[in-house]
């Protein structure tokens, strides 16, 4: 089952040639979330290969402009597109106010409903969850209200070994309860552990989102143990006195936080426009933490299914 991040966007507040502003989709058992949507975000969609009408839900981590512009064209567009089912955006406070005056002056007659979950972004909170995922707020330092997003699969439910159902012929009936996570008692009378029988085919995986922020030890420890983790790195080393004055983190930041969390792979982006090649700010990251890698726009990462 697929779990992708795809990179639409990767700059900062003031966009390049060659970076647009934050943007990400995240494709989970072929259910796409868009996760903030600076300006230009549809035409990203529509470059890398993604209909923008399979986009089932929306994160906007704060409302400055380069992480939420390009969401009310994209309201506009999916209308256009002949969307009918409802859009939930989850994003912080006053973004109603915001999507009411949109739909007031520009989508009165919008084919499907918006819907603003409000996300309180003091709190570590499950925003959304279905049968195999569910999605978690994660806390942010910022200059305005700001929250990162936490994406997890759930357990998968157990199986039973093949050769144990033939071992110990196992009916219908055992093999369920077997799955259910129960002990199975044969005709015998011989109790068979649960844990003899089954086993997990796979350890859920996770994806950690901490957009615009200051290093936050909480938010590393929010994301334990993460298989991916994208963490804004603004600056490089050097100019840490900017990036703890503007809200934002250097390559250190940026590498610091994955070790806290023990995270597998980090990848940063959000880059000051100052930076023409991206190469030394990911040399900084790996002389800390070997597995980082640049967030280049059109680029996916692949979380693998592993024990």
């Amino acid at each position: 089952m697929s779990f992708r991040i795809t990179i639409l966007g990767s700059a900062s507040a003031k966009p390049t040639i060659h970076r647009h502003p934050s943007g990400q989709v995240v494709n989970i058992h072929e259910q796409y979330y868009l996760v903030d949507a600076g300006e230009g975000v549809q035409q990203q969609l529509i470059k890398y290969g993604i209909n923008p009408l399979k986009i089932k839900e929306v994160f906007i981590s704060h409302l400055h402009g380069d992480h939420v512009f390009g969401i009310f064209p994209l309201i506009s567009t999916l209308g256009l597109y002949g969307k009918r089912t409802p859009l939930k955006v989850y994003a912080p406070a006053p973004f109603g106010e915001m999507l009411a005056a949109h739909l007031r002056f520009f989508d009165t007659a919008l084919p499907y409903e918006v819907e603003w979950i409000e996300v309180d972004t003091t709190k570590h909170q499950l925003l959304s969850e279905n049968r195999t995922i569910e999605i978690w707020s994660v806390p942010l330092r910022h200059r305005v209200p700001c929250a990162g997003f936490l994406f997890r699969e759930k357990e998968p439910p157990l199986n039973v070994e093949k050769f144990k159902i033939a071992k110990y012929d196992l009916s219908i009936e055992q093999i369920t309860a077997a799955k259910r996570g129960e002990d199975v008692v044969l005709e015998s009378g011989e109790r068979i552990p649960n844990s003899e029988l089954t086993y997990r085919p796979y350890a859920p995986r996770s994806y950690a989102y901490l957009s615009d922020t200051n290093f936050s030890a909480k938010a590393a420890t929010l994301c334990h143990g993460v298989d991916l983790m994208y963490h804004e790195a603004t600056y490089a080393a050097e100019e840490q006195r900017s990036a703890k004055d503007r809200g934002h983190s250097t390559t250190t930041d940026a590498a610091k936080a994955a070790l806290k969390a023990e995270a597998r792979r980090l990848v940063i982006g959000h880059y000051s426009a100052r930076y023409k090649t991206l190469e030394p700010l990911l040399e900084e990251c790996r002389a800390r933490f070997a597995e980082s890698y640049l967030a280049i726009e059109g680029e996916t990462f692949t979380i693998e299914k592993h024990d």
